[in-house]
């Protein structure tokens, strides 16, 4: 079988994109500690810190969260621009739409640069911080969407309709519903109302609108399943969506319980949000005879016999 290079570049991609969801993912969660830390102005500069790429003699756990979330955005960062030189190199051995995403890609990163930016030169803003935010789950809910995308090849049916809409609009209304928790963290709209009664509603909205969320994400998995063929096959994807659902609730209700005492479950509540916007992302865009339409012409290459961290 002659070998063509457009099934090895796709795999080197898509590995590279799966990894860079791992990545987004801790920059979220890392983010979120820093807010919970309050270490958000623990380095007073930017994109330096106190001066410095490695502020060693100031470090503490708050500048280590916030240095380490920087370090972390700006692997992020370079990882992209890599995905796309290699994109732009190998251009006509891939799809077509593949340079622009990764150009859209590297323009999101950069917004998304500047915003932290903005965060610690104009104090921490509740608005720049909540779409600081919105921005971070949209690049895990793209890479993870384009990991997908990359399985799969150009042969491969699309998924029902049914399908897409609604793993469309569970990603959607856990991105909102991820935004909204944040917008309510970054105004201390749970401490205040604990502490003091007041901007309850930030709570309330974000308690409430929790139900019909989490409702319509199950019974998409239940039709899923009820479906039968390709849709029920996706069971163990399914299921990690289910069991996170679970685990979001159940994190939640413990947050308001401790009276956000305990950083770790609020951290863990974001993580949860996190995984399950790139969980949702990959069953939007995954599609019947993904990956293994070209996967096993892959696996022929004994030069690619490496390990990934």
């Amino acid at each position: 079988m002659a070998f063509t290079p457009s099934p090895l570049i796709r795999w080197r991609l898509a590995q590279l994109a799966s990894h860079l969801v791992v990545a987004l993912i801790a920059l979220v969660v890392i983010g979120g500690a820093t807010r919970v830390m309050e270490a958000g102005l623990a380095c007073p500069d930017w994109p330096l810190c106190y001066g410095t790429f490695f502020p060693g003699h100031q470090m503490n756990i708050q500048v280590f969260l916030e240095w380490f979330h920087r370090l972390d955005a700006f692997v992020v960062g370079i990882a992209l621009c890599v995905q796309l030189g290699v994109v732009w190199i190998w251009r006509l051995a891939l799809p077509g739409w593949l340079p622009l995403a990764s150009a859209f890609l590297v323009i999101l990163v950069s917004v998304q640069g500047g915003l932290g930016a903005l965060t610690v030169v104009q104090l921490l803003p509740s608005g720049v911080v909540t779409a600081h935010l919105g921005l971070a789950l949209t690049l895990v809910a793209a890479v993870s969407g384009l990991t997908q995308c990359l399985l799969s090849s150009s042969r491969d049916s699309s998924s029902p309709l049914w399908w897409r809409f609604m793993s469309g609009a569970s990603l959607l209304l856990v991105m909102a519903q991820s935004v909204l928790g944040g917008r309510m963290a970054t105004e201390w709209a749970a401490q205040r109302c604990i502490a003091q009664g007041q901007v309850c509603e930030w709570l309330h909205w974000h308690r409430f609108s929790a139900i019909p969320v989490a409702s319509f994400v199950i019974m998409f998995i239940v039709i899923s399943f009820l479906a039968g063929g390709w849709s029920r096959r996706q069971w163990p994807f399914l299921l990690v969506v289910f069991l996170l659902v679970l685990a979001q609730i159940s994190l939640g209700l413990l947050v308001m319980h401790l009276g956000l005492a305990i950083p770790f479950v609020t951290v863990a509540h974001q993580l949860v949000a996190a995984l399950l916007v790139a969980f949702l992302s990959a069953l939007t865009f995954r599609s019947p005879g993904s990956p293994s339409s070209y996967l096993p012409l892959i696996q022929d290459f004994s030069s690619l016999e490496t390990c990934h961290g």
